[in-house]
C-alpha cells in the first residue's frame, strides 16, 4: 500500500511537469509585427522652413621648414602644403523629409598645417547635408540661389579655404632658401534661408477646431495636439498613409485659417504657405457650426492667395457627423455639391475619404479639374 501511494504520487507529479513543460511551450508571444511606443516626450513638428548659417572650414597655414640630412646640412627647403578646408554642401534627397535635423549653426573642420619633409597636411571632410526634395536655398535678401528638387543634386553653400603653400613651392635657381610660406585662406561664411516646397501630397485646411489634428491621428500613426481650444495646431504635422499597393501619401495637418489671412491677419500668410505647397488640398469643416459658411470663406481666402492655388484638385469633409446638428448640415449641404460626411471620432466613413485622397494624389499636377 506504501509503494502504491509512492508510486501515485509520482505519476502526479510528472503529469503536472508535463503539463507545466507543455504550457510553457506553447504560451501566446508578443507579435514581431508589433512596433513599441516611442518613448519620446517631445513633441516633434514638421519644419519646413528655417535659417541656417554656413560656416566653411578654413585652409591650413603652410610649413617653413629647412631639411638637414646626414652628410649635408643645408640640404634645402621641405616644408610642405597646408590642407584645404572643408564645404558646406546640401544634397537634395528622398531619405529625408523634413528640416528638423538641421543645425542653426553648420561648422566645417579646418585644413591641417603642412608639415616638414615635404609633407602635406590632410584636407577637411566636406559636410554634406541632406535635404528634401524641392528645397529652395534662398540668400538672406530673399534671393533665390538654388532650387534642389531633383534626386542627388547638390548646392555648394559655402566654400572652404584653400591651403597655404609651404617654403618649397617658394624655391627658385635664385632663391635657394626661402624662408617664406602662405597662410591658409578663410572659409567662406554666410547665411540661408532654406524652404520646403513639396511638403505634402494633400494638406487638411479649416478653421480651429474643424477636427483637422484629430482626422490626421484617426487616418495616420501621427499624433499631433487635439484640445478643446482654438489654435491648438501651431506647426504643421505630417502623416503617411500606406495601401495596399505599397504607395504612401503624406497627409500634412495645416493651422488653422481665419477671415482675412491672405492679408495677412494674425499669421496668414505664414499658414497659407503651407497650403500652398501641396499638391491636393482637403476642406475639413465643422458640421455643427454652418459649414456651408465655412466653405466659402475658405475658398475665398485660398482663392485671393493664389488663383494656382485655387485650381488644384480638392476634396470637401463635413466633419463631426456623428452629432444630430452636424448630421443635419451635412444633408443640407450634399444638396448643394458632392460632400463626404465623416467622423473623426468614431471612425465614420474614412474608407471612402481615403479613396478621394488617393484619387487626388494620383492626378496629374497640370490637371485643372476641381473635385468638390
Amino acid at each position: 500500500m506504501f509503494l502504491n501511494k509512492v508510486f501515485k504520487q509520482l505519476r502526479i507529479a510528472s503529469t503536472s511537469q508535463t503539463i507545466r513543460c507543455y504550457s510553457q511551450e506553447y504560451a501566446p508571444k508578443p507579435l514581431r509585427s508589433l512596433k513599441a511606443k516611442s518613448k519620446r516626450d517631445s513633441v516633434q513638428y514638421y519644419v519646413d522652413s528655417c535659417r541656417v548659417r554656413v560656416v566653411a572650414g578654413n585652409g591650413g597655414n603652410g610649413c617653413i621648414s629647412f631639411l638637414s640630412a646626414w652628410g649635408k646640412e643645408h640640404a634645402g627647403p621641405d616644408g610642405g602644403d597646408g590642407g584645404h578646408g572643408g564645404h558646406v554642401i546640401f544634397q537634395a534627397t528622398h531619405k529625408v523629409k523634413s528640416l528638423n535635423h538641421c543645425r542653426s549653426v553648420i561648422q566645417a573642420k579646418h585644413g591641417e598645417k603642412g608639415y616638414n619633409k615635404d609633407c602635406c597636411g590632410k584636407n577637411a571632410d566636406h559636410i554634406i547635408v541632406p535635404v528634401p526634395l524641392g528645397t529652395v536655398v534662398r540668400s538672406v535678401d530673399g534671393k533665390e540661389m538654388a532650387d534642389l528638387k531633383e534626386e542627388g543634386v547638390m548646392y555648394v553653400a559655402a566654400r572652404g579655404g584653400q591651403g597655404g603653400r609651404g617654403n618649397k613651392f617658394f624655391l627658385t635657381d635664385t632663391q635657394q632658401a626661402p624662408s617664406v610660406a602662405e597662410i591658409g585662406a578663410t572659409g567662406e561664411s554666410t547665411s540661408y534661408t532654406l524652404t520646403v516646397l513639396g511638403m505634402a501630397a494633400v494638406g487638411l485646411v479649416g478653421f480651429p477646431n474643424a477636427g483637422k489634428s484629430t482626422l490626421l491621428r484617426a487616418v495616420t500613426r501621427a499624433r499631433p495636439n487635439v484640445a478643446p481650444y482654438p489654435f491648438t495646431t501651431l506647426h504643421p504635422h505630417i502623416g503617411m498613409v500606406p495601401y495596399d499597393d505599397y504607395e504612401q501619401v503624406a497627409i500634412a495637418d495645416l493651422p488653422g485659417l481665419i477671415p482675412g489671412s491672405h492679408k495677412n491677419y494674425g499669421l496668414g500668410i505664414q499658414f497659407l504657405q503651407h497650403v500652398e505647397r501641396c499638391k491636393g488640398l482637403v476642406f475639413v469643416l465643422d458640421g455643427t457650426n454652418d459649414p456651408d459658411h465655412q466653405y466659402s470663406i475658405l475658398e475665398h481666402e485660398v482663392t485671393q492667395y493664389s488663383s494656382a492655388l485655387a485650381r488644384r484638385p480638392r476634396a470637401i469633409v463635413v466633419n463631426k457627423v456623428d452629432l444630430p446638428e452636424a448630421r443635419q448640415n451635412y444633408e443640407k449641404m450634399r444638396q448643394k455639391m458632392e460632400v463626404i460626411g465623416v467622423s473623426a471620432k468614431t471612425g465614420h466613413n474614412l474608407i471612402e475619404l481615403l479613396m478621394v485622397i488617393r484619387d487626388i494624389y494620383d492626378r496629374d499636377l497640370g490637371d485643372s479639374v476641381v473635385i468638390k
